[in-house]
């Protein structure tokens, strides 16, 4: 764990993708957010109501503008510097208001998935842990530039997997969990304050730096 003070200004938005009151990704959601304030990083933590929007319609966006709610979720990605997403699995893909409010925003200008940092996450009562809806979300976030975090946390039986404090009961599990989240935090504070990752790629073909050997690619 991270001293509040160690780290430089990252923040989060973070939410569940469940409308339903009692939702174990809105648990998941919560101990992520509890997590990030631990390790140093400021959350947004909001509601999938919050960004509840009317199916869309090309139609409607033409008349009527976007709705209040897509607005919502623009401006509180902007906020931030990265989110995270704790969504259910529904018949091995993703939850339709989850998509639909994605169709929204993916219409706007100027992107603002497009080259933020985004961590998924998800709970389900199965035996992979909603890791199917997962990939499948990976798919229009990586297409509208987002940077999906490699590593995915699933939480397979999670009608199980809490205990009587609403952590996750498993010591392994729960250091995992914690890992994944400091990790991707890593990764935001990086890219956001120092430039370097962002404009040139290196690879280290020895134990040590050696000119001779190392690959440097300027972007």
């Amino acid at each position: 764990m991270m001293d509040n003070e160690s780290r430089e200004p990252v923040r989060f938005l973070v939410f569940s993708a469940s409308l339903r009151s009692g939702s174990m990704n809105t648990r998941l959601a919560g101990l992520a957010a509890e997590a990030i304030e631990a390790n140093g990083g400021t959350v947004d933590l909001a509601s999938m109501a919050e960004f509840d929007c009317p199916s869309y319609n090309a139609d409607a966006q033409v008349e009527n503008g976007f709705p209040a709610a897509a607005e919502e979720l623009r401006g509180r990605l902007e906020a931030s510097d990265a989110f995270v997403i704790a969504s259910p699995e529904y018949n091995a893909s993703m939850p339709g208001v989850l998509k639909n409010a994605f169709d929204w925003v993916s219409r706007m200008q100027p992107q603002p998935f497009h080259e933020r940092h985004c961590l998924l996450m998800s709970a389900s009562p199965s035996m992979v842990g909603g890791n199917r809806g997962l990939w499948s979300l990976r798919v229009p976030f990586e297409h509208c530039g987002a940077r999906v975090y490699p590593d995915m946390f699933s939480l397979a039986q999670a009608h199980h997997a809490f205990d009587g404090d609403g952590r996750i009961a498993n010591p392994d599990l729960r250091q995992r969990f914690e890992a994944t989240i400091v990790g991707f935090m890593d990764l935001v504070e990086a890219a956001k304050h120092y430039p370097c990752v962002k404009t040139a790629w290196i690879e280290f073909l020895g134990e040590h730096p050696d000119i001779a050997l190392d690959n440097v690619r300027v972007t």
